[in-house]
């Protein structure tokens, strides 16, 4: 049977299949999705034929890869079989389930879509590559349920461990609520104690208060007639300021006309006495007058003194510089003077140069001619 055959033969039953479904629990599948499944099935019937006219084109390896797919396509239909009797069995149990006939449907639909395709590309590119990518994206899916299944039942942990951990928290609350109550209980004793110990307190406090009003109401008492005393006595003193201050008065009114007179005595005697030094100081100013001008006559003087006093030294000193000077240049004639006459004696010239004998001279000629 060639491979073709059996993928067409496959997708006509499921076509079928999911025709003669019941309409009430069917699922109605998209339009777009039937139509392709027809031109599927038209394109398969044609390649078919095809490839029934030429087998002896067909070459080894393809042979190879059409086994291969029918083996995986027998595998796939064990499969299918494996899972229509479980469903079976859940038909049997409760055979007018909706969700049951629903995934019937999808089963199956699925399958006729993956098997379509593989039996197409099998007569296009003679391969079943479309076969390998459906089951590839069946694995993932189920690894990714898997991992779903997985994170939901870490989650349940989690959620049990949550609940644990309200539980404990819960009954700590609980336990603190109830210390809580007994400190509450305990700190209404305490008030009622502190209201009868603040009964008895103000009870106290009030009496203290009354003692210490009535004892304040005393000295308040002995206090005024202190008072009234103090006041007796301070009109008596007055009554002695007032009269003493009336003689006072009295011996000051007097004292004051006696200063009156003494300040009329005083006034007439300033007035003498400014006139007596401003004529005092008229004259001095006439005599300072004077002695500014004999001053200044004595200053021009002085002056003229001065400048005849100092030609005079300037002279003077100009003598003494020119004696000291002359004799300065004597004692240094004489020094040279005699300097020069020493020189004269040790080196024998001038008038102090030897005189030469005669007679010597010849007596020593005829001595040389002995000889």
């Amino acid at each position: 049977i060639s491979l073709s055959a059996v993928l067409e033969d496959t997708v006509n039953q499921l076509s079928i299949l999911g025709k003669i479904m019941p309409v009430s629990l069917q699922a109605h599948p998209d339009i777009s999705s039937q139509l392709d499944a027809e031109r599927n099935m038209e394109a398969a019937l044609s390649a078919r034929s095809e490839g029934k006219g030429h087998p002896a084109k067909l070459e080894k390896p393809v042979l190879n890869k059409k086994l291969k797919l029918l083996q995986q396509i027998q595998e796939l239909i064990g499969s299918l079989t494996t899972s229509n009797r479980l469903v079976d069995q859940s038909m049997r149990q409760n055979p007018l389930t909706k969700d049951n006939l629903q995934k019937i449907q999808d089963d199956r639909h699925f399958c006729e879509e993956v098997l379509s395709d593989v039996h197409k590309e099998m007569l296009q590119r003679h391969n079943f590559q479309s076969l390998l990518n459906a089951v590839k994206m069946q694995k993932e899916k189920k690894l990714g349920l898997q991992r779903t299944i997985i994170k939901e039942e870490q989650g349940r942990r989690k959620i049990k461990q949550l609940q644990k951990q309200l539980q404990d928290i819960k009954k700590e609350k609980e336990l603190e609520i109830q210390q809580r109550n007994e400190m509450i209980a305990h700190l209404k004793d305490q008030l009622q104690e502190m209201k009868a110990k603040s009964n008895m307190e103000g009870k106290y406090v009030k009496k203290n208060a009354e003692n210490q009003v009535h004892q304040n109401q005393q000295h308040c008492q002995i206090l005024e007639q202190k008072l009234k005393e103090e006041v007796e006595t301070l009109k008596r003193k007055v009554d002695e300021e007032v009269r003493s201050h009336v003689g006072i008065e009295e011996y000051l009114k007097k004292h004051q006309t006696m200063l009156e007179e003494k300040v009329e005595f005083w006034m007439d005697k300033y007035d003498k006495d400014v006139e007596a030094k401003q004529h005092e100081l008229n004259t001095l100013k006439s005599s300072k007058a004077n002695d500014l001008e004999r001053l200044q006559e004595l200053t021009r003087k002085y002056t003229e003194y001065e400048r005849v006093v100092v030609e005079d030294r300037i002279e003077k000193e100009k003598e003494r510089r020119k004696r000291e000077q002359e004799e300065i240049e004597l004692k240094s004639a004489v020094k040279l003077q005699s300097w020069w006459r020493g020189t004269m004696v040790v080196k024998q010239i001038g008038p102090f140069s030897k005189k030469k004998k005669k007679g010597g001279k010849k007596g020593k000629k005829g001595k040389k001619g002995k000889k």
